[in-house]
């Protein structure tokens, strides 16, 4: 029969060999386009959020890495596997692990689900293959693997500059009620991007004022551009006609032109009771500001048949 000791000693044992993650999804509050860059990546400033819709991630010891996912999706090409050879080779580790991943956000949605569970595999096979490294050092890992995975590691609430590798995080003293709208059509990042690209360059409707770089036209803005404390006592305040007035995404007007149902959602959002409206990212996913959660359950009706999630921000 085992001692006390020896039973809590093969109990830990048993957590460090599996575990188990929540990955959250985000919003950004606002997202504006700064410049192209010469390496084809665009420095942005955006105000992102975490929101309670999580992806689960589960982690547990194996000879290789190998990444479960019932996604359509070659294995090497997950973000996931991505992330944990980068930290295999970051660590000089020759350890292996499965990982599951549970999907509940949607992808191409502009909720940064892929990168959330980047962020979380980082963290999750950090505990479980005992490399004791520094969130700084998981950070500069998640900067070579996508722009959104370092804020999933800072979050959950930050001022996120240049490509995404610069994380200024922002203090909420409440959460915010959202309804999430996701329409059938999804969007890629690169397109969203690609798009705006070409219609600055036509000079289309959403064509910004600044300086040339590229052969483009950027709007040239400056952190004073973007009121932080004004929004946060917006958003605490329910101030609905500031809140409109902030919730602004470059990325928009191109996605919105392409998939209607992005502009649809944000009209019906207000006309059903939301303080303020927004795309999430490069979309297609719209969020509304609800003063309850059942303000925000009873929206949900009108929505259909797009998808619905009732949320809250993570503070």
């Amino acid at each position: 029969m085992r001692s006390g000791s020896e039973q809590k000693e093969s109990d830990k044992r048993k957590r460090r060999s599996s575990l188990c993650l929540l990955a959250p999804a985000k919003i950004n509050w606002f997202l504006r386009i700064i410049a192209k860059r010469t390496d084809g990546y665009h420095d942005i400033q955006s105000l992102m959020q975490k929101i309670s819709l999580y992806d689960i991630i589960s982690c547990r010891h194996a000879d290789s890495v190998k990444v479960v996912c019932d996604m359509d999706i070659p294995m090497e090409e997950n973000i996931v596997y991505t992330a944990a050879s980068r930290l295999k080779s970051f660590a000089s580790c020759d350890k292996g692990a499965i990982i599951e991943i549970e999907k509940n956000i949607p992808a191409g949605a502009g909720l940064g689900g892929g990168s959330s569970d980047a962020a979380a595999a980082l963290m999750g096979l950090n505990m479980l293959w005992e490399l004791n490294l520094k969130n700084s050092e998981l950070t500069g890992v998640a900067r070579e693997i996508g722009s959104d995975v370092p804020f999933f590691l800072n979050g959950p609430f930050a001022l996120v500059e240049g490509t995404g590798d610069r994380i200024f995080p922002v203090k909420l003293s409440s959460s915010a009620v959202l309804l999430l709208v996701k329409p059938k059509q999804s969007v890629s990042t690169a397109w969203a991007y690609a798009s705006f690209d070409n219609n600055s360059h036509t000079g289309g409707r959403h064509r910004a004022s600044g300086p040339m770089k590229h052969g483009l036209k950027y709007r040239k803005l400056t952190k004073k551009a973007f009121d932080i404390k004004l929004f946060c006592q917006a958003l605490e305040g329910q101030n609905a006609d500031i809140l409109r007035t902030m919730l602004v995404n470059d990325l928009e007007g191109v996605v919105s032109t392409q998939f209607p149902a992005v502009r649809e959602i944000k009209n019906r959002l207000r006309e059903t009771g939301a303080s303020a409206s927004g795309m999430s990212g490069s979309g297609t996913t719209v969020f509304g500001v609800f003063g309850t959660r059942q303000m925000a359950e009873k929206s949900v009706e009108a929505m259909k048949p797009h998808s619905c999630w009732v949320v809250e921000t993570l503070t």
